[in-house]
């Protein structure tokens, strides 16, 4: 698996804890940054890290911001892409495996690093199940098809 990871300024603290995970789990990736305190525009990180995950370069994504919320929107504009906002473990598991998620997005402010880590490894570690949940993700795939 190979993984790329950004953040804006606000998502910096747990983007470095979440490098340090993927480091631990032997898992490959490319990191877009930011390395800046001063305020940047969560779009310029999300949107090219969701380019890369929807062109099939990295096999998925995580973004930090100071909510969450910006790099999810963002993300989400990318067609292919289905970016979680995640800020607790059962939801991490369940966006794996019943929507099959291919971007993380997590807020600085509104969790900690403890938590942060824990959300990042069960959301890499859980496999999609498919099943009816394939059905259900296809008609995303299918919608985004033919809207332009």
């Amino acid at each position: 698996m190979k993984v790329v990871i950004a953040s804006d300024h606000g998502g910096i603290n747990i983007r470095k804890e979440i490098i340090s995970l993927l480091e631990e789990m032997n898992i490959e990736y490319e990191d877009l940054g930011c390395e800046c305190s001063t305020s940047v525009d969560y779009p310029d990180y999300a949107l090219p890290l969701a380019e890369k995950v929807a062109k099939g370069e990295v096999d998925r994504g995580i973004l930090i911001c100071g909510t969450g919320i910006g790099m999810s929107i963002a993300a989400n504009k990318v067609k292919g892409i289905r970016c979680a906002l995640v800020h607790d473990m059962f939801s991490a598991k369940a966006t794996r495996e019943h929507n099959d998620t291919n971007i993380l997005a997590m807020g600085e402010r509104v969790i900690g690093p403890g938590l942060a880590r824990d959300i990042a490894k069960i959301w890499l570690t859980t496999p999609f199940e498919g099943g009816r949940h394939k059905n259900r993700v296809n008609k995303i795939r299918t919608y985004e098809a033919y809207v332009e």
